[in-house]
């Protein structure tokens, strides 16, 4: 609980719900460019299709609210598969495994965790997107346009997803779309994204592979003794599972856990 706590309060401390909001207001700045590029004072009629539509303009609205909706249906998407939550996650998910408990902790106390957690490790690329994109975009004077927000934008994202990227994994995306790209400015988002997200799994089960074994040894030593004492009756998994909790309580499994995956993204 200590160790929930100190995390709860880092949170608090760096202004998660600013963070947040600054992440809801980039989603908002795709909007505000369909608003502001609309030549009519008045709300357009929406017109899907090129035969209804009576101008160019109109049919380039409708086009673009459309545009809209279908990003904002794939932003959770763009949350798992962008960030660090799908690294997360799944190491959490591999300790509830190995621990035995079956759903305990629950899915909703998994998925809360990894999601406070994620906003914790990208915080630094929030900020600098606030900083460098949306601050600028949103000021009065407008001092960017959206375009160049959207490229602003994709720079500190670029930047924490080719840290945690392998070479192997993006060169393979790369190579398939013969690609070859000489500064990150040139490299294609499309192609490192699926790289980030090959490269996250990997990672993820490299960390669930030592997280099984200690509680393998475990199993493989209850077993043993309950077959050296006879009782082969009694399934193992009812001695082991009182031992694994002890072991993994006394260790501050946790909090163990939770510094092990922050300073992987350090």
């Amino acid at each position: 609980m200590a160790a929930v706590d100190r995390i709860m309060m880092r949170l608090i401390d760096n202004r998660l719900v600013w963070r947040l909001g600054a992440v809801i207001a980039a989603l908002a700045l795709v909007a505000l460019a369909v608003s502001q590029q609309a030549p009519q004072t008045s709300v357009p009629s929406i017109q899907f299709g090129v035969g209804s539509a009576k101008s160019g303009d109109q049919m380039s609205t409708s086009l673009q609210i459309l545009a809209l909706l279908t990003v904002l249906s794939v932003a959770p998407a763009i949350l798992i598969l962008t960030t660090a939550f799908t690294r997360i996650v799944i190491i959490l998910s591999f300790v509830r495994t190995a621990l035995g408990t079956q759903s305990i902790p629950p899915n909703q106390v998994i998925i809360g965790l990894s999601l406070f957690l994620t906003f914790f490790v990208m915080g630094p690329t929030y900020e600098r997107i606030n900083k460098e994109a949306l601050t600028p975009y949103m000021a009065k004077t407008h001092a960017i346009s959206f375009d160049e927000a959207v490229h602003r934008a994709q720079g500190p994202v670029k930047d924490f997803m080719l840290k945690n990227t392998y070479e192997g994994d993006l060169k393979m995306f790369l190579e398939a779309r013969h690609q070859k790209p000489k500064t990150r400015e040139e490299l294609d988002i499309m192609s490192l994204i699926p790289a980030f997200v090959i490269s996250e799994l990997k990672t993820s089960f490299i960390i669930g592979f030592y997280i099984f074994v200690p509680f393998l040894i475990i199993d493989l030593i209850v077993a043993s003794v309950l077959m050296g004492m006879g009782m082969m009756m009694m399934p193992p998994v009812v001695v082991s599972l009182p031992a694994k909790l002890l072991v993994f309580v006394l260790a501050d499994g946790w909090a163990v856990l939770t510094h092990a995956i922050l300073s992987g993204y350090s």
